[in-house]
C-alpha cells in the first residue's frame, strides 16, 4: 500500500471509547501515513465516558493497535495528554510500549520554528475551575452529535448534505465564537511568552490554520465529526488535512452508519473504566503481540 509521507503528524480528539468515535476513519487515516513523528494531542481516549459506561469496539481497539505497530517500525510517538485522558499525567517523562508522555512539548520544524504543542485544556477556565460543569458539557455535546445523526439521516432520505448541528452552533452562539476567539489568543500569547514561533494544540473541537505577523496557531480539529490532523510535509510545509484527502471512501461511507452502535462490544484490549493502572499502561506495552 502507498502511503503519503510526512515528517510530522498531529491529531488529537480522537475520544476512543465514545460513541461519537469515527474510529474507522482514523484508523484508514493512520494506515495512510508514513511519518516520522505522530504527536497524540489529547483527548485521544475518553476516560469521562469510560467512568460511567463501557464502549470499547474492535474498531477502537485496531486504532491503539496501529498507533503501536507505527511505533514498532520507527515512527517516534509523543503522547500529551488532554482533560480525558487526564489520568496519563500521573505518567508524565515516562515512556510506555515506545510512546513519549509529555505534559506539553516543544517541536522544532525543518525550517527552525518552534511550535508550542499542548492539548489547550490548561488554558480553558471552565475546565480549569468546574471540573463537574465541564463535565455536563462533555455529555451534552455526545447528546447534540446522536441528535445531530438522527437528523442527518432525514437529510439524506430528502437528498439533503449532511450538515452539522454542533457547528452551526458554534459559528451562531456569541459566546462560543468569544470563547474560540479567547482560547486562541490566550494560547498564542502564552507560546509568544515562551519566545516560540507557534502552538499546535487541540480541545475546542474547532481544526484552525493560522499565520499571522510570524506566527502559526494550527488546531488538529477532532476525529468525531472533522475528521482532520495537522501535518508537516518532508519539506517542512504546515498544513491542516481533512480525513478525505487521503480516504474519502471510508469517511463517506462512515457517515452513513450509526455512530452510536454498540455492535462488535468484545475487545481483547481491556479497557480501564474506573482508573488508570499502572498495570493498564504496562499492557500496552504488548498490546499488539498478539496481532499485526
Amino acid at each position: 500500500m502507498n502511503c503519503d509521507r510526512f515528517r510530522t503528524v498531529f491529531i488529537s480528539d480522537a475520544h476512543l471509547g465514545s460513541r461519537g468515535c469515527n474510529a474507522e476513519v482514523l484508523l484508514s487515516f493512520l494506515k495512510s501515513i508514513d511519518t516520522q513523528t505522530l504527536y497524540l494531542v489529547g483527548d485521544i481516549v475518553d476516560f469521562w465516558r469510560l467512568q460511567s459506561r463501557s464502549y470499547w469496539p474492535s474498531s477502537h481497539n485496531e486504532v491503539v493497535r496501529r498507533i503501536l505497530t507505527m511505533v514498532r517500525r520507527g515512527t517516534r510517538v509523543i503522547f500529551v495528554p488532554g482533560n480525558h485522558d487526564e489520568a496519563v499525567r500521573s505518567y508524565v517523562g515516562m515512556n510506555f510500549g515506545g510512546i513519549e508522555i509529555q505534559m506539553q512539548d516543544v517541536h522544532r520544524c525543518l525550517d527552525g520554528r518552534r511550535l508550542l504543542v499542548t492539548h489547550g485544556d490548561q488554558y480553558d477556565l471552565v475546565v480549569m475551575h468546574s471540573r463537574l460543569l465541564s463535565k455536563i458539557g462533555s455529555s451534552a455535546y455526545e447528546l447534540l452529535i446522536r441528535f445531530n445523526f438522527l437528523y442527518n439521516r432525514y437529510r439524506r432520505w430528502r437528498g439533503k448534505p449532511y450538515w452539522s448541528l454542533s457547528q452551526y452552533m458554534k459559528s451562531r452562539v456569541k459566546k462560543a465564537c468569544t470563547f474560540i476567539s479567547n482560547f486562541e489568543d490566550t494560547l498564542i500569547q502564552e507560546a509568544k511568552e515562551k519566545g516560540l514561533d507557534g502552538v499546535v494544540c487541540g480541545h475546542i473541537h474547532h481544526p484552525s490554520h493560522v499565520n499571522e505577523d510570524g506566527f502559526t496557531y494550527l488546531n488538529c480539529g477532532d476525529w468525531i465529526e472533522n475528521c482532520t490532523a495537522v501535518v508537516e510535509s518532508e519539506s517542512g510545509h504546515l498544513s491542516l488535512l481533512h480525513a478525505t484527502y487521503f480516504a474519502p471512501k471510508i469517511t463517506n461511507d462512515e457517515t452513513e452508519k450509526d455512530p452510536m452502535s454498540s455492535a462488535q462490544m468484545a475487545s481483547s484490549f481491556i479497557c480501564p473504566t474506573r482508573e488508570f493502572s499502572g498495570e493498564a499502561l504496562t499492557g500496552l506495552k504488548n498490546l499488539d503481540a498478539t496481532k499485526n
